[in-house]
């Protein structure tokens, strides 16, 4: 939405033209997104219009054919992993525990996937504002949704997420029960629980652990 901003449109519906020209944007103003970035990126903004009944069409030949610029002019990586999509998200989401432990990952996947977040931004989250050189972002849960703060290499960027129209899939329904459940109102966001599941500890967790939980 910020970019929608600064450009004079409106988010919602969002045509396959002006997402072609975010994703052209993201891949050439300074500083330049790589090619798996942006697939996050586009993934998130996915699971964000499908939580409002909006079908966004990766093969779509405006969003394809920019893709398919930008990955030609990156390079193709060593190793091209398959984009990870919002079914294969809830598939996962579905084999979780319904325990404390649970309700974290759940959080994690669901807030992770909305974002376009990498493994390391999930982790460094903070409750409560912390805008110090050291700290990793924090969030804010609005009337409206979710207000990610997050401390890049190339400065502090905002990342809002919306509200879903279901309760199972929501991301700001699922961070606001983990928050709750775990009683955290100040700290990392997403911390280790005891062996049994029961309990929140104050151990931040590290991205490995979204990387096995994937």
């Amino acid at each position: 939405t910020r970019w929608c901003r600064m450009k004079g449109v409106e988010p919602l519906p969002p045509s396959p033209e002006m997402i072609g020209l975010y994703l052209a944007d993201l891949a050439s103003t300074p500083p330049a997104l790589s090619v798996s970035t942006i697939e996050r990126r586009l993934s998130g903004l996915a699971w964000n219009y499908a939580q409002r009944g909006i079908t966004l069409d990766r093969r779509e030949r405006h969003i394809a054919s920019v893709l398919a610029g930008i990955k030609r002019r990156h390079g193709r990586p060593p190793v091209q992993k398959e984009a990870i999509l919002p079914e294969d998200i809830l598939a996962m989401v579905a084999t979780l525990p319904h325990d404390l432990r649970g309700l974290r990952d759940r959080a994690m996947l669901l807030l992770g996937y909305a974002g376009g977040l990498r493994r390391s931004e999930i982790v460094s989250l903070d409750c409560g504002k912390d805008d110090t050189p050291d700290s990793g972002g924090w969030v804010e849960i609005l009337e409206k949704g979710a207000l990610l703060t997050l401390n890049a290499k190339t400065g502090w960027r905002e990342v809002e997420i919306g509200r879903g129209s279901s309760d199972q899939t929501c991301p700001v329904q699922a961070l606001t029960q983990w928050l709750h459940f775990a009683k955290i109102d100040f700290g990392p966001v997403f911390v280790s629980t005891s062996r049994d599941g029961t309990r929140a500890l104050d151990r931040r967790l590290s991205d490995k652990h979204v990387a096995r939980l994937i």
